[in-house]
């Protein structure tokens, strides 16, 4: 399947968004102080584990995703560089 030159950017661009946007999250949950993440004793709670499950799952599916927008990308360069 050969995928048009916006959506091959669009998928590129939808990767590194992921991982911006799941990174600060990540960075957040670590780093919070309301008790939601980490009970009194500085255990991670149920809370912590399912929202960090989230995330690891975000970042495998945003890198799939650019890795796929990133091939298509490069293969469109290499195409329009040989003129075909």
């Amino acid at each position: 399947m050969k995928l048009n030159r916006t959506l091959s950017w669009f998928l590129l661009a939808f990767g590194v968004w992921s991982w911006f946007i799941w990174i600060t999250f990540v960075k957040n949950l670590v780093a919070d102080g309301s008790g939601l993440a980490f009970d009194d004793a500085g255990d991670p709670t149920a809370y912590f584990w399912v929202h960090l499950l989230l995330a690891v799952t975000s970042f495998l599916l945003g890198t799939g995703i650019g890795v796929i927008g990133f091939r298509s990308v490069r293969a469109l360069r290499r195409e329009s560089a040989t003129g075909a």
